[in-house]
C-alpha cells in the first residue's frame, strides 16, 4: 500500500469514527429532548401558569410565583451585567491592549468564567445575605450577574478584536474621537455578534440552581418583593424533582421544559431579527 492510499484510509477511518462519535452524541441529546417534552408537556395546563406552588402532598397548584420570580432575578441580572459587560470589553479591546490593568481583568475575567457556581454563591452568600441579615431576590441577582458579566466581557472582546484595523484608521482619518470611535463604528459593526454573548450569559444563568440556593432561597408564596426570599423555577425543579410527591415531580418537569423553551426562544428571537436586519 502506497502512501496515498494509507492517508485515504486513515482519512476514511478517521471520517467514521467521528460520525459514529457524533452519532451518540445525537443519540443522548434526543432521548434528554425527548424525555423532557414528553414530561414537561404532560404537566403543563392553564394552572401551571396562574397557581402558585401546592403545599405537600396536595394535587394541583402551578409555578406562577416561581415563573415570575425567576423573570424578575433574570432581567435585573441582565440590566446589570450587560452594560457593565460591554464597557469592559470595550476597554479590554480598544484601550487596554498594553496595560497591566487589562492583564488582570482578563486573568480575572477567565477565573470567574472557570469558577464552580457554587462558590459563586457562597460568596454571595457571605458577601450580602449573611451581612444584610436574609436572603433577597437581590442577592440571587448579584450572584447570577458575577457570573453573567464575564462571559459578556470576552465575548465583547472577542468580537471587538476580529474588526479590521482600517475600519478604526477610516474613523480616526475623518476626525472622530476614540471614544465615538469605539462605540458607534466597531461596536456597531459586531453588534450581532455581542447580543449572541448576552444571550448566551442570559442561558447560562437561567437554569443555575446552586447560586440561588445560598441567595434568594424560595418562596412558596407569590411575591414581587426583590428584598424578600423570592421563589424561581431551578431551586423549585432542584426540590420538587427530590420530592415523594408525583404532583411535584410533574411540576418539576414542566417548569424544567419551561427553561428549556425560554432558552431556545430567546436564541430563535434573535437569529430572526438579525435577519432580517441584515436583509434590510
Amino acid at each position: 500500500m502506497n502512501l496515498y492510499s494509507r492517508r485515504v484510509l486513515t482519512n476514511r477511518v478517521g471520517i467514521v469514527l467521528s460520525m459514529v462519535a457524533m452519532s451518540f452524541g445525537l443519540i443522548a441529546l434526543m432521548w434528554i429532548l425527548w424525555t423532557l417534552f414528553y414530561n414537561g408537556f404532560a404537566a403543563l395546563s392553564w394552572d401551571f401558569f396562574t397557581q402558585d406552588t401546592p403545599a405537600p402532598g396536595s394535587e394541583g397548584g402551578g409555578l406562577r410565583n416561581a415563573i415570575v420570580g425567576s423573570l424578575m432575578i433574570i432581567g435585573v441580572t441582565t440590566l446589570v451585567s450587560t452594560p457593565i459587560g460591554i464597557l469592559a470589553g470595550i476597554y479590554l479591546a480598544e484601550f487596554g491592549t498594553t496595560s497591566r490593568f487589562a492583564a488582570a481583568t482578563r486573568f480575572v475575567t477567565d477565573i470567574m468564567l472557570s469558577a464552580p457556581s457554587i462558590v459563586v454563591g457562597l460568596f454571595v452568600y457571605a458577601l450580602a445575605v449573611a451581612t444584610l441579615g436574609g436572603f433577597s431576590g437581590w442577592s440571587g441577582s448579584l450572584a447570577l450577574s458575577l457570573i453573567a458579566i464575564p462571559v459578556v466581557v470576552r465575548t465583547t472582546e472577542n468580537m471587538l478584536l476580529l474588526v479590521p484595523t482600517a475600519l478604526r484608521e477610516a474613523a480616526f482619518a475623518v476626525g472622530a474621537p476614540r471614544w465615538q470611535v469605539s462605540l458607534k463604528v466597531t461596536l456597531r459593526a459586531v453588534k450581532a455578534g455581542v447580543v449572541t454573548g448576552i444571550l448566551l450569559a442570559i442561558a447560562r444563568v437561567t437554569g443555575e440552581t446552586a447560586p440561588l440556593l445560598f441567595t434568594a432561597l424560595n418562596n412558596q408564596f407569590f411575591s414581587t418583593d426583590m428584598s424578600q426570599p423570592m421563589g424561581n423555577l431551578p431551586v423549585v425543579i432542584f426540590q420538587f424533582a427530590m420530592s415523594p410527591y408525583d404532583n411535584w415531580v410533574s411540576l418539576a418537569w414542566g417548569g424544567a421544559l419551561l427553561i428549556a423553551l425560554f432558552v431556545l426562544g430567546i436564541n430563535i428571537l434573535a437569529r430572526v431579527m438579525f435577519r432580517k436586519k441584515s436583509s434590510d
